[in-house]
């Protein structure tokens, strides 16, 4: 039997470090999924790394972006669960990390990653599974997600500190076909132009469920107001192409 579940309170306190992506302008798109795979491997050769990061997945942007709301200017979207938030810093000085991982960015990237990365507290707003199903604490390969960046700011707002209710603007049209709902607010000052105070995830079980929650999305004037509305804002739709471990 399926269930539904709202997410509140008594969440264990989820760290994670999320970055907007950019290919190299050499990469095809086609190839920028396997490069950044690549580029993921040379984490095994930071022990750091492997004690500072829990899970990783790689959400590349493959599917056709044929709704209005969605943005083409990004390529991928890296979700990665840290072992506490003091790993959000050290992990940019990091000597293993500076030595083997930063070099081989700017292959892969059209910026250093620290550029273009932020950090978050998660919350799970809303989840269907089955009874003796166990959350994802992220999704799996091959998981279709809609992505949103919302109510971009360059002034630092302050951290939230009290839970949010899952907005209903977050479940209209489409939206409501989401089998997973993760919202994940900043919790420090960005890298200029990726201040988004929230960071939004949908799960869907199908492509077709996906298309058709982007091409729902109302992104009028009315639907940036508020406190839980768009604001200025970047929709990606993606597919898992990668996760470790």
């Amino acid at each position: 039997m399926v269930e539904a579940m709202m997410k509140e309170k008594n969440q264990p306190t989820v760290w994670k470090m999320i970055y907007l992506a950019r290919r190299n302008p050499v990469l095809a798109a086609a190839d920028f999924p396997q490069a950044w795979r690549e580029h993921s491997a040379l984490g095994r050769q930071c022990k750091n790394v492997g004690q500072r990061v829990k899970a990783v997945a790689q959400c590349s942007r493959q599917l056709p972006a044929d709704a209005p709301a969605l943005s083409t200017d990004y390529d991928g979207v890296n979700l990665m669960v840290l072992a506490d938030r003091e790993a959000g810093a050290a992990i940019w000085d990091d000597a293993e990390t500076l030595a083997i991982m930063r070099p081989d960015e700017p292959r892969v990237f059209a910026d250093y990653v620290r550029n273009f990365s932020v950090l978050c507290r998660q919350q799970v707003l809303y989840e269907r599974m089955a009874a003796d199903a166990a959350a994802a604490l992220l999704p799996q390969k091959a998981q279709v997600m809609l992505i949103g960046f919302l109510q971009r700011s360059d002034e630092w707002q302050g951290a939230a500190t009290s839970p949010i209710l899952c907005p209903a603007q977050w479940r209209m049209g489409g939206l409501n076909q989401a089998s997973h709902i993760v919202c994940n607010t900043l919790d420090e000052k960005a890298p200029a132009g990726y201040g988004y105070r929230y960071i939004v995830e949908w799960w869907f079980d199908t492509v077709e469920q996906a298309l058709s929650a982007a091409q729902s999305l109302d992104v009028s004037g009315a639907a940036q107001d508020g406190e839980f509305g768009w604001g200025e804002h970047v929709f990606i739709l993606t597919e898992v192409t990668h996760t470790r471990p």
